[in-house]
């Protein structure tokens, strides 16, 4: 813990954002939670979430539950559909310390991004830059290296690889590199 909000309060030094506010859900004060996974387990699992709008701040969750994609929640001090709209587009994060455990070849996307993506051949393909989903597979967004003979004004196209057991081969977090079965010229 290195920072502190207005309120005093410690920040956690590892949080990681799980999702943003989509908008308000019913009359009573509920929000409507977009999260960045498909299950939704650390909000689900999390009673405490940090949402940065109007500042970083930290809050109770009195109630959540899955509805449809989304998750809505119930949360301490937000009591009426206004206050719920007041924080559409805020982002909602974590502690990464509080997120449940997956099994060996399960990861969470923040656990992916940054990560530098090389192929079968050994060329270096780029650095996962962002996630997303096309519903049924998670897309890994790869922003390829810039080449030192490539001409500069041309931007190198962003690469985007399903997050499938047909293409990635190898997700080695300690060595920060995801091995794929995909070539340069895809």
């Amino acid at each position: 813990m290195t920072d502190k909000n207005a309120s005093g309060v410690q920040v956690p030094d590892d949080l990681a954002q799980v999702g943003f506010v989509f908008g308000a859900y019913g009359v009573a004060g509920w929000v409507r939670i977009r999260p960045f996974s498909e299950d939704a387990d650390a909000l689900l699992a999390v009673k405490t979430w940090w949402i940065d709008k109007p500042g970083l701040h930290d809050v109770d969750v009195k109630q959540c539950k899955l509805h449809g994609g989304d998750v809505v929640a119930q949360l301490v001090g937000v009591t009426d559909r206004n206050v719920a709209e007041a924080l559409k587009g805020a982002a909602v994060s974590i502690p990464r310390s509080r997120f449940p455990a997956l099994s060996d070849d399960e990861f969470y996307w923040a656990e992916l991004i940054g990560l530098d993506v090389e192929n079968l051949q050994g060329e270096h393909l780029g650095t996962v830059t962002d996630m997303m989903s096309n519903g049924p597979q998670s897309i890994l967004r790869i922003q390829p290296a810039p080449t030192p003979d490539a001409d500069p004004e041309v931007a190198a196209q962003e690469r985007l690889i399903p997050f499938v057991d047909a293409f990635i081969i190898k997700v080695d977090k300690a060595a920060k590199k995801i091995t794929v079965d995909w070539g340069l010229d895809y």
